[in-house]
């Protein structure tokens, strides 16, 4: 498929995540109901995945690929630290390869250090068996992915319901063609800054406005832009997404991303009248949810597992 097809499908795709990672959680969280036939191969793999409220009791490992995958031996990041705060916890979404639990942590101890940011108000990282979610994302399903919300960790917790409803910091402009000045900060970019030029940092994915104002401010060492790619839906938030663990054959990483510090034309057709104001197209087949059968065969033995 043609780059620009794809992008223009890719927006089409991310336009609603905003209202998405900004859905207000809820204090009262109540378990989903059983499946009437969960060995049904019709089931969708998301119900199932959805349903599994604690990890596989197996050897860490990630499998299969950052969109169609699960993770073994998933850790959760535990709710409070001293320099990070999860957020939503009603979505048990606090999960990840044990490698993104210790990335997290050792990026939020220095990150007022090395940042000038206080600490980490994490969002959505994986469930706790990973897989595909019910609401919310394509991705985050190999526990290497996880949200950093663009707004500093306040100098004191947060109440349960602070952390279910309050909105994370929208630093892009109404208009969508670069930041919101008034509270973009130099502390935005040392954060993602740091964050990229970590070696098991695969990519960064942030709207292209932030990314406009990154190539904009970044200087004369821009290196690190190579792992920051623009894509709608990220106003609130970054994205982090570590590379697959040595070790773990069945997890399947991206290609590397493309050359140069992506600030020239590439980055100028994220804001063309296309991509910002697509014209509507007529509503297709929706595609059939994806089945078991359509994620690894380990990824079964995850599910199952005690």
């Amino acid at each position: 498929m043609p780059i620009r097809r794809t992008a223009v499908l890719t927006v089409l795709l991310t336009l609603a995540a905003p209202a998405l990672a900004q859905d207000r959680g809820t204090l009262h969280p109540k378990p989903l109901p059983p499946l009437a036939n969960p060995d049904d191969p019709s089931t969708p793999a998301k119900a199932l995945f959805g349903r599994a409220t604690t990890p596989a009791a197996l050897p860490p490992q990630a499998i299969g690929g950052y969109a169609r995958g699960c993770v073994a031996g998933a850790e959760a990041l535990p709710i409070d630290g001293d320099t990070w705060q999860v957020m939503r916890l009603s979505r048990n979404r606090n999960w990840g390869h044990p490698r993104l639990v210790a990335f997290l942590e050792k990026i939020a101890a220095e990150a007022p250090r090395r940042a000038g940011w206080p600490g980490l108000l994490v969002g959505d990282m994986s469930q706790p068996r990973g897989g595909p979610m019910l609401t919310g994302h394509a991705s985050h399903q190999l526990g290497l992915d996880a949200d950093i919300w663009l707004t500093p960790m306040p100098d004191r917790r947060l109440t349960r319901a602070e952390r279910e409803e309050m909105s994370a910091t929208n630093v892009v402009r109404s208009d969508r063609r670069d930041i919101d000045p008034s509270v973009w900060r130099p502390e935005h970019l040392r954060l993602i800054k740091m964050v990229s030029r970590e070696p098991e940092v695969a990519r960064i994915f942030v709207n292209p406005a932030i990314k406009l104002a990154l190539c904009r401010e970044a200087g004369s060492d821009r290196s690190w832009l190579t792992k920051v790619r623009p894509i709608y839906g990220h106003n609130y938030h970054f994205h982090i997404r570590l590379d697959c663990p040595a070790g773990d054959a069945a997890c399947h990483n991206q290609d590397p991303p493309p050359s140069g510090d992506g600030c020239g034309p590439e980055l100028d057709y994220w804001f063309s009248d296309a991509i910002l104001n697509p014209k509507p197209r007529p509503p297709g087949k929706p595609r059939p949810p994806m089945t078991l059968a359509g994620l690894p065969d380990a990824c079964r033995t995850v599910l199952k597992a005690r």
